[in-house]
This record gives C-alpha cells, sequence and structure tokens, in this order.
C-alpha cells in the first residue's frame, strides 16, 4: 500500500442506511472543515478488529477529541446491512462505521487486497490515517506481512501522534468479578469515585487462574498489569490515578 500523505482522501459516495432508508453520504461530508482519524480493517465482525481494533478507538474518543479530533471513522469493505449490525454488537458511542460496500474509497487509498484464500474476496488491507479537512496528514500502514499483521494502525499508536506523546490517554482498566462478591463491589465503586472506566469480567476460578494465578475476586489489572484485589487498588488508586 502506497503512503499518500498529502494528498487528498478519494472522492466517492458511501451508501449508507439509516433505520430503513438509504443514506448517501459523501467524503466531503465525512471530512470537509473536520479533523479525522480514520482506521480500516478486513472486515466486520472478524477477531482482531471485534476484540482490538474497533474498542480501543472508542475508548479513547474523549482523549482524541481533547487534541482537536472532530470525528473517527471504521472503514471496511462491507455493505451498509453488515456494517450497522456490526455497529450495534460492539456496542460503541464515538466510532462512525462507514460501510465501503463496492471498494471504491479502499480502492483509491490503494488498500484493496484480494482475500479470496479466506473466502472474502476483495477486503481492505489494515490501516490508519489522520485526515485534516479532506486531505491526509499521517499514515500508519500495516507492514507487508503474511495473514493481517496488526502494528502501527491501533488506537495507542495514533493517539501518540496526534497528542504529540502527551500521555494523557485514560487508563485501561479490567476487573475480573464474580457475581455477589462484596469485596468487587467495593473495587468498582474506588473506580467510580475516582472516575475511572473499567471492563468488568466475570469470570470462572479457571479464567482467574490462567489471568492472575489466583481464585479470590476481584482481580485488578491497570493497563495490563496486575494490580491485585480490592485492597490492593486501595493502597495504589492515589498513585495510579491521582
Amino acid at each position: 500500500m502506497e503512503n499518500i500523505e498529502g494528498r487528498r482522501v478519494p472522492d466517492v459516495t458511501f451508501r449508507t442506511r439509516e433505520g430503513d432508508d438509504w443514506k448517501d453520504v459523501t467524503t466531503a461530508d465525512l471530512f470537509s472543515g473536520k479533523k479525522a482519524v480514520v482506521f480500516s480493517l478486513p472486515g466486520a465482525f472478524t477477531p482482531t478488529c471485534s476484540t482490538a481494533h474497533v474498542p480501543r478507538y472508542d475508548e479513547l474518543a474523549d482523549a482524541f477529541a481533547k487534541h482537536g479530533v472532530d470525528a473517527i471513522y471504521c472503514v471496511s469493505v462491507n455493505d451498509a446491512f453488515v456494517m450497522n449490525a456490526w455497529h450495534d454488537d460492539q456496542h460503541v458511542k464515538h466510532v462512525g462505521f462507514i460501510p465501503d460496500g463496492n471498494g471504491e474509497f479502499t480502492e483509491g487509498m490503494g488498500a484493496l487486497v484480494d482475500k479470496k484464500e479466506l473466502g472474502f474476496g476483495p477486503r481492505s488491507w489494515r490501516y490508519a490515517m489522520v485526515v485534516n479537512d479532506g486531505v491526509v496528514e499521517k499514515m500508519f500502514i500495516e507492514p507487508e506481512k503474511p495473514g493481517d499483521p496488526y502494528e502501527v494502525s491501533d488506537a495507542d499508536t495514533v493517539f501518540a501522534y496526534v497528542s504529540g506523546g502527551a500521555g494523557d490517554k485514560p487508563h485501561d482498566v479490567t476487573l475480573f468479578t464474580r457475581r455477589f462478591c462484596g469485596h468487587c463491589a467495593r473495587a468498582k465503586n474506588m473506580l467510580r469515585e475516582k472516575n475511572v472506566e473499567f471492563h468488568e469480567v466475570v469470570a470462572t476460578p479457571g479464567m482467574l487462574r490462567a489471568v492472575s494465578g489466583k481464585t479470590s475476586t476481584p482481580q485488578v489489572f491497570v493497563d495490563g498489569k496486575h494490580i491485585g484485589g480490592a485492597d490492593e487498588l486501595e493502597a495504589q488508586a492515589s498513585t495510579l490515578f491521582g
């Protein structure tokens, strides 16, 4: 895929759906007068796209906005029905899903690749970019390797560029919990008091042992680091979250 920094994005019209009606959306509608972050991926409902690429952009949306980003778009060579269903399944709040059903935008970006060995047909190479008023400012193109590399188009890499390395993105916090767990409730209340968003995973004993080596709940992870239970979280909360 060619790096096209300094050029305008392709001028195309996307066929989207709002409710039961078709709506044509142009690249001018999406990009004129805006600073946008775009990430493109091989397909809706696919593993890396659903578990990592889309969720992290949605998590960092407010942080992107603080650094002047007006919109975040996910582009895929899928039709509007599929993209709308995927959007609903992902429960995203801040990422616009753009159906490039005919692959016209992706082809214009030079990103159209043949995935027929997977039964996908023509799809997009994975990449991200920052677009200013329709002009590509910066591109993050995944390396040409077999499979589906996911190394440079992730939200954290793009945020580091947009923010100039300011390091003010929100923490990635995950709690492994069980139902009717009083210490789990205490940990969640501590995080809410600090205005810290978190992911809760209701875990089985086997899952707890696999991820933390423990069987008690909660087990708390902050930015990929195992913190411990509710007592450890309370001891470190001020240092971690201010």
